[in-house]
């Protein structure tokens, strides 16, 4: 089995779970003997690009044509039995699509955001749900808003491109759904069933979790989505020090809100940013993670190490949280401040009985050898079903 993993790495600056997720997911095929094609692109390359392909950089959303010339290189070379593509944003373009047809390769999806119809990916606006754009031909509504990159002529660009690809969208053969909320999406977006898999991201076993630390750790980017407010709140409602240390780990515009709030209390820690292995330790001193996003969030990884390290999850019911924590993996609540206040002190004294629950359901649902067999099952039946012939 030859497959083609196509991905546009997002920036290094800025933490990425589905980079992570699809370096993991390329290594785990890999030991399970598919031959992996990495088709990948990264934003950090644009900063190094000459002028004159800068100056084609508006139009890459919609065709990208290197990226376009590169693929059908790699395809006539290797004939591949499945692309596999998860962002095309901005280096490679849903044009991918046409490109795989044409050469008679069928096309998988994993689907990490909302992109076919919102331009930021989120569904989420100034601070609250959006679907403004959902129905529309064109999103206009996101360039009234900059919804992509804070820029109006960028977001004029993504909503003609979601305008100008949702034919190719509709055309790709198979969609894996993180979870049934991205099913959902996919169907009001008008993809039959037959067509979507929902089928989580998982992460290599980490080993025996180590025991329990004290404390919280909270551990995302610091954008006002991922409700460091809403957490920063919902712990000044308590008085300092009775519910043990809360550690914040990531960077972002919110970096001075963390660092207040740790100069204001004693338990209160920043952290900044750490490396892979620091988050490791960080996870380690801790006896529940929190994960309290106010958009509607996908499949955090953070929630992922947190339950394969033993970690109960402490969490806003959004997005794909509660489906992550199956009701025994932690806790999740309405995204409010009253609600997380009132479940902190909860968590901390359940965390050790929930401990074992958080394994088990990382182990049963989100573990490598489990997933990559459901992959490599969606390869072979694709392969065996799908029309060869250019299209």
């Amino acid at each position: 089995m030859k497959v083609v993993v196509a991905h546009n790495r997002y920036r290094e600056a800025i933490p990425s779970g589905e980079n992570v997720i699809v370096d993991t997911e390329i290594a785990q095929l890999g030991a399970a003997g598919v031959e992996v094609l990495p088709f990948l692109r990264s934003s950090d390359s644009i900063a190094a690009m000459p002028a004159a392909q800068k100056a084609l950089l508006p139009i890459s959303p919609i065709y990208g044509g290197p990226a376009q010339r590169d693929l059908a290189a790699l395809l006539t070379a290797h004939q591949p039995d499945v692309v596999h593509l998860h962002n095309p944003y901005p280096l490679i373009s849903p044009w991918i699509v046409k490109t795989a047809h044409k050469h008679g390769v069928p096309v998988v999806q994993t689907v990490h955001n909302y992109r076919q119809v919102c331009s930021s990916g989120l569904y989420y606006r100034d601070g609250h749900d959006c679907r403004d754009c959902r129905g529309k031909l064109i999103g206009y509504p996101a360039v009234v808003h900059k919804c992509y990159r804070g820029s109006s002529a960028q977001s004029a660009l993504m909503a003609t491109t979601l305008a100008v690809h949702r034919p190719t969208w509709r055309s790709v053969d198979r969609f894996i759904a993180l979870t049934d909320r991205i099913a959902e999406h996919l169907r009001d977006y008008g993809i039959p069933d037959d067509r979507i898999v929902i089928k989580p991201n998982g992460l290599p076993d980490p080993g025996e979790p180590a025991p329990l630390g004290d404390g919280f750790l909270y551990a995302a980017r610091l954008s006002p989505e991922k409700g460091l407010g809403l957490l920063v709140d919902a712990w000044r409602r308590h008085p300092d020090g009775s519910l043990g240390t809360l550690r914040i780990a990531g960077d972002g515009e919110l970096r001075g809100l963390a660092e207040e709030a740790a100069a204001a209390r004693d338990d209160i820690e920043y952290l900044g940013a750490l490396s892979r292995a620091e988050m490791m330790v960080a996870r380690r001193d801790c006896s529940v993670a929190v994960v309290v996003p106010t958009w509607q969030d996908v499949l955090p990884t953070v929630v992922l190490e947190a339950m394969a390290a033993g970690r109960p999850v402490l969490g806003t019911a959004v997005g794909g949280i509660p489906y992550m924590l199956g009701g025994v993996a932690g806790w999740a609540v309405a995204p409010e401040p009253a609600a997380l206040a009132e479940a902190l002190p909860i968590a901390r004294a359940e965390a050790k009985a929930v401990s074992e629950a958080a394994r088990k359901r990382y182990v049963d649902a989100f573990a490598p050898d489990l997933l990559t067999r459901r992959l490599v099952d969606i390869y072979t039946d694709l392969s065996a079903t799908s029309h060869r012939g250019p299209r």
